[in-house]
């Protein structure tokens, strides 16, 4: 008998040893597991690092690509576009101005009434019209045809309700978001369609012309005054309202920037006169690139799956033609639109979606890898931002995103915490590179409170005050990318200097700053900027 118990003691032992076995096998599994997923995000937040140091030499770089662009054509990865805007709004315009914002499948008409005094709009109405699909690929004359009836449409509902004559001379921004060679402030040729736009007979021809010949077919007489791009009126807009403006950002799905720059440091230019001495360049940002940006693998593999992979947009101004050897080729395409891929909306989001993917690879954390999860572009910045600011103790909207968007469900808290990190990390070096963009421009135009490109901090600049406005939803609408833009734009021009900067949100450049453009060109009965 004292065998037998004896015997069952030692087979519960036995058992009991093998349960605990088992049981510190899967811990000691799942401690593996979990180390590997903090060693990607380890990786992610070495390859991410954005010190001080490094963002100077990203603002250096964006100076120089900036003088480069305004020596020569081509000669910088920085398009550095003439827009041929030398005067900026100021408040004296008066009247009722007109502006129209093609750029998608949809387009708006703008009537902008102005008083005359700074930041004195009286009026502002907008519609919104969609395009129907056969005019995307039918004729320029079919196109702007129903753009120029829908905008009579518009001017006839002007006033108070009495009658209102289409003969009376009015003045429109126009807003035209694709590529575009410009050739006066308000005139300019299509280069190609983008954005499911394919009207061939339009290709080369002369935009502003093409939109007035349809508004006489209709019986308006409205000249087209100015020819923009949204950021530049951003600008304007930012200028209307405040006149130590001197350049603007959009940081949105998109992003780019533009400034107001000396005449005679249009160096590419010689002989370019204007009445002000300074001219807007369109800088096109988005394509700088520098060895000094911290480039991660998940920034190369989404180039290549990015809508635009291996192709540099035209909205630029100019057309080049570039021979590249085989060799170099994939260097140079994986560069193109570099800075946009780090920084802007369309881009953050899948870059932490590439990050999950990763981790999901490399263990069963997640579980079986989501077939969601390889998906390009399936999770928007706008749910990693949600994401990232989810304050709850539980953090129900980070898991109900990874269950519902990405496929992957009952995702633990302390996984949940992991994945906040990994677009809190995604998000700083976003907006702190931005920080470094606008530092770039600064520092060019000498409002940074350096001696300028070849000099150092000096005490004896006396800073003036300098607005820069800013647009779009990732700045406007996500507080942490604002909070760590702001942060890190102090940190590297110093609290002294940074006192004397402003960041001024502005809204609807595309529409009411072409308006003011519009107003402040409109007395102009020939072009005020000349090429000797």
């Amino acid at each position: 008998m004292g065998r037998v118990v004896v015997g069952v003691a030692v087979g519960v032992a036995v058992a009991a040893c093998a349960v605990a076995a088992v049981v510190v096998g899967r811990r000691v599994k799942s401690k593996r597991k979990w180390r590997r997923v903090v060693g990607v995000l380890r990786e992610l937040e070495e390859s991410c690092e954005t010190t001080v140091g490094r963002l100077k030499q990203v603002v250096d770089a964006m100076a120089v690509e900036m003088h480069a662009g305004l020596a020569s054509e081509g000669g910088s990865k920085l398009k550095m576009l003439l827009t041929f805007v030398d005067k900026l709004p100021n408040g004296s315009e008066k009247g009722t101005y007109y502006a129209l914002d093609l750029g998608g499948t949809n387009f708006r008409v703008l009537r902008v009434q102005l008083g005359g005094t700074r930041s004195s709009i009286l009026g502002y109405d907008v519609e919104r019209q969609p395009i129907p699909q056969e005019l995307m690929t039918s004729t320029s004359e079919d196109l702007f045809n129903f753009v120029a009836l829908s905008l009579k449409d518009f001017v006839e509902r002007e006033g108070d309700g009495t009658e209102i004559s289409l003969d009376t001379r009015r003045d429109l921004g126009f807003t035209f978001s694709f590529p575009v060679k410009q050739i006066s402030v308000s005139s300019g040729i299509l280069i190609k369609w983008t954005k499911g736009f394919a009207i061939r007979d339009m290709v080369g021809k002369e935009i502003a012309g093409c939109l007035e010949q349809a508004l006489t077919r209709q019986g308006l007489n409205i000249r087209v005054t100015a020819l923009v791009n949204d950021t530049v009126g951003t600008l304007a807009l930012g200028h209307y309202h405040d006149a130590d403006t001197v350049a603007a950002v959009i940081i949105g799905t998109g992003t780019n920037a533009c400034y107001l720059e000396r005449t005679d440091a249009i160096i590419k230019c010689q002989g370019l006169l204007t009445t002000t001495g300074a001219m807007v360049i369109n800088m096109e940002w988005g394509n700088f690139w520098s060895s000094h940006l911290p480039r991660t693998t998940y920034d190369i593999d989404l180039d290549a799956d990015s809508p635009n992979p291996n192709d540099q947009v035209f909205c630029c101004s100019f057309c080049f033609l570039i021979v590249i050897t085989p060799w170099k080729s994939h260097i140079i395409k994986s560069l193109l639109q570099g800075f946009e891929k780090m920084i802007s909306g369309m881009y953050l989001g899948d870059i932490v979606r590439r990050v999950i993917l990763r981790m999901s690879q490399e263990t069963d954390i997640f579980g079986p890898v989501s077939s969601r999860l390889l998906v390009p572009f399936i999770l928007r910045t706008p749910l990693m931002a949600a994401m990232h600011e989810d304050d709850s103790p539980e953090l129900k909207e980070v898991g109900r995103i990874l269950g519902e968007i990405l496929g992957i469900p009952d995702v633990p808290l302390k996984v949940r915490k992991l994945i906040v990190k990994v677009c809190d990390v995604v998000t700083r070096r976003a907006a702190r590179l931005a920080a470094a963009g606008i530092a770039g421009i600064l520092k060019k135009i000498g409002r940074d409170g350096s001696g300028g490109l070849t000099g150092g901090r000096r005490s004896d600049v006396k800073m003036k005050r300098t607005v820069v406005a800013i647009e779009g939803g990732l700045y406007t609408s996500y507080t942490m990318f604002r909070e760590y833009l702001n942060e890190a734009l102090t940190e590297i021009l110093g609290e002294e200097v940074a006192q004397h900067v402003v960041l001024k949100v502005t809204e609807d450049g595309s529409g009411c700053g072409a308006a003011l453009l519009a107003a402040s060109h409109s007395s102009q009965s020939v072009d005020r900027v000349q090429l000797l």
